[in-house]
């Protein structure tokens, strides 16, 4: 009985632009454009959840089921110990919704305008389930931001966000970080 997971030969079939050791992909992923993916060590990428486009991701990262990443050119970097909940998304390119352009794939980019701009989830930054980010904001060292949000700005470091839009609700801990030395020296 195979693996939900590929394993590493077919990991390596796959393309990836650098691809990093014990990385677990389900097989019910999809990946469009794995040669413009970076995939660090300790990365775990669940059941349906769809990756395209320019993709780094750290080490030590989580990316739950039914998560979708649209990189685009603009790009989506997360950054070491970063997770992202169950049916999140994230934007690093969106149509423009203002009403003066198109807002369809189908009609050719010019009747389109699209906002773009690269995504960066910093060290230890989670997104809680069913949140939304769009392009062109940098979630800082730390932030955490709540089930259901809508991030449309950059986020300050260690800082949880919650709401639609996201707002500052109160300061995180940063306990992680000295757990972070514990958990280094015990590897």
């Amino acid at each position: 009985m195979a693996s939900s997971y590929y394993n590493e030969d077919e990991l390596k079939d796959l393309g990836f632009a650098k691809l990093g050791e014990h990385v677990l992909i389900s097989r019910y992923a999809r990946i469009y454009g794995a040669g413009r993916m970076v995939i660090g060590d300790h990365v775990r990428i669940d059941d349906f959840c769809l990756l395209s486009g320019n993709i780094t991701l750290g080490n030590f990262i989580h990316i739950a089921v039914g998560c979708n990443l649209f990189a685009g050119n603009a790009g989506i970097e997360f950054r070491d110990f970063s997770a992202i909940s169950s049916r999140s998304a994230i934007y690093a390119e969106s149509d423009d919704y203002g009403g003066d352009y198109f807002t369809n794939p189908m009609v050719g980019e010019d009747y389109r305008h699209i906002i773009s701009g690269k995504v960066t989830l910093d060290r230890h930054v989670i997104i809680g389930t069913g949140s939304t980010i769009l392009p062109d904001v940098t979630l800082g060292e730390g932030a955490a931001v709540g089930s259901m949000s809508l991030v449309n700005k950059s986020l300050d470091p260690w800082g949880i966000y919650t709401g639609i839009p996201c707002k500052f609700m109160k300061e995180r801990s940063k306990g992680v970080l000295a757990l972070e030395k514990e958990f280094y020296k015990t590897r």
